[in-house]
């Protein structure tokens, strides 16, 4: 019998390199997460802007000037923790009533992917402005958007399912239409430029009360925070200029790179923030006598205060053996959760157990921002091809719905494809789950 061959020494010393040379590779050359990152952009911002849209007969009582709160103990709190809200920078009820509709608009437009690099940040700036000029009035919740608001600012999170990639998407066909009625000398055109008026504007807007914000003695911001604020500003600035003149230049090309890196960084966190969360939650919880025992749900269920339902509450409550598996059964969950990431589908079971927790918490105890800001942030664990189907059926009912409308037509309705050209499906974008 002949010996088996033994194995090249210096492959195996290449085996890391070229491993290294990949995952480098990967995180540079494309944003991952397309799919997660929108998903979690439509899923916060809706849920902060349901909040507002609930409490707009009470907004001046809860981040007012005629909350309890009042803006001399708030000015006093922010000046020891050096907190960050715009809402400190004058009492009038006019400016009060200028950034809460600066907060639900920029909420509701980066819900829909309108020029998100811009309302990303103004998304932030409405977030903690207003969470941090009434501390008390959240629950749990409120933490999780504080964080995420700040997160999303980092992120390519309009990539997909937003109205700017519709509009990249259009100006993509219109160039290659132009290529391929060109004449033959010039097939390999890159075709005439969109010109962006709006975003010119708003980079000019923008600039314009940053500046004013930067050396007004009156308005006080964070360092860190105005180095994220003239960051963010100087580089779409810098975007937009190399986008025009060299679209397919090298700046462009290092400029995407440094954007993928910063995303996929900024995702990654996202997703340790997530396990921190629970894996903090479950700990904690094993350390209490209650949780011990299974009696922690039993609690709640009987306090008025989170019992919207007291026939629902009443009914669970009172069977030992549902408080027992709901009690220790959350606790397993959240213990668990993290250490399943690598073990798809144990991960994905999991998720659906802490999903519909989540559920459970907002029609048992009455806290549904609070359940669809945690189910918001879940959302970055969700597989890929699940966020394609449910992209596809909500597609088909906008579809439907657009059909039986008179004088609507469908986005893509016309659509067809270049003389010559095959009509495919595009290309699924990397991901990181």
């Amino acid at each position: 019998m002949r010996p088996a061959p033994r194995p090249d020494p210096s492959a195996r010393t290449t085996r890391p390199d070229q491993w290294a040379a990949g995952a480098l590779h990967r995180v540079t050359s494309a944003a991952l997460g397309p799919y997660q990152s929108a998903v979690i952009r439509i899923g916060f911002a809706a849920t902060w802007l349901l909040f507002l849209l609930r409490e707009v007969p009470h907004r001046r009582e809860l981040y007012g000037p005629d909350g309890p709160w009042s803006w001399d103990m708030a000015q006093r709190l922010i000046a020891k923790n050096n907190a960050f809200s715009a809402l400190m920078w004058s009492d009038s009820a006019l400016w009060f009533e200028i950034v809460f509709a600066v907060a639900v608009l920029s909420s509701a437009l980066l819900m829909v992917g309108w020029r998100t690099r811009t309302m990303s940040v103004l998304f932030m700036f409405g977030v903690l402005s207003l969470q941090n000029r009434s501390i008390f009035m959240g629950d749990g919740g409120d933490n999780v958007i504080h964080l995420m608001a700040i997160y999303l600012v980092l992120t390519r999170c309009g990539q997909v399912w937003s109205l700017d990639a519709r509009r990249a998407a259009r100006a993509a066909r219109t160039a290659e239409t132009a290529r391929a009625t060109s004449p033959a000398g010039a097939a390999d055109a890159a075709g005439p430029a969109v010109r962006d008026r709006v975003g010119p504007v708003l980079w000019t807007v923008t600039g314009t009360a940053l500046l004013i914000g930067t050396f007004t003695d009156r308005v006080q911001i964070e360092s860190w925070l105005l180095a994220l604020f003239w960051g963010a500003w100087a580089a779409q600035g810098l975007w937009w200029a190399v986008s025009r003149r060299a679209r397919h230049g090298e700046p462009r090309a290092l400029l995407d790179v440094l954007a993928n890196l910063i995303h996929n960084a900024a995702l990654a966190v996202i997703m340790a923030e997530v396990c921190l969360i629970y894996a903090t939650a479950g700990w904690y919880k094993i350390q209490g006598s209650r949780w011990q025992d299974g009696t922690a749900l039993y609690y709640p269920l009987k306090l008025d205060y989170f019992a919207p339902w007291p026939g629902l509450s009443d009914l669970f409550a009172s069977s030992a053996l549902i408080v027992m598996v709901l009690t220790y059964g959350t606790v397993i969950v959240q213990v668990a959760f993290p250490f399943t990431l690598f073990n798809r589908r144990v991960k994905n079971v999991l998720l659906v157990a802490m999903m519909l927790e989540h559920a459970g918490i907002a029609v048992l105890l009455g806290l549904p921002f609070f359940s669809l800001a945690m189910i918001a942030a879940d959302a970055v664990f969700l597989p890929t091809v699940f966020l394609l189907w449910l992209g596809g059926r909500a597609t088909g009912v906008r579809d439907r719905l657009l059909d039986r409308l008179p004088g609507l037509t469908r986005p893509d309705a016309g659509r067809a494809a270049l003389p010559g050209q095959r009509q495919e499906s595009p290309e699924q974008p990397r991901t990181l789950v």
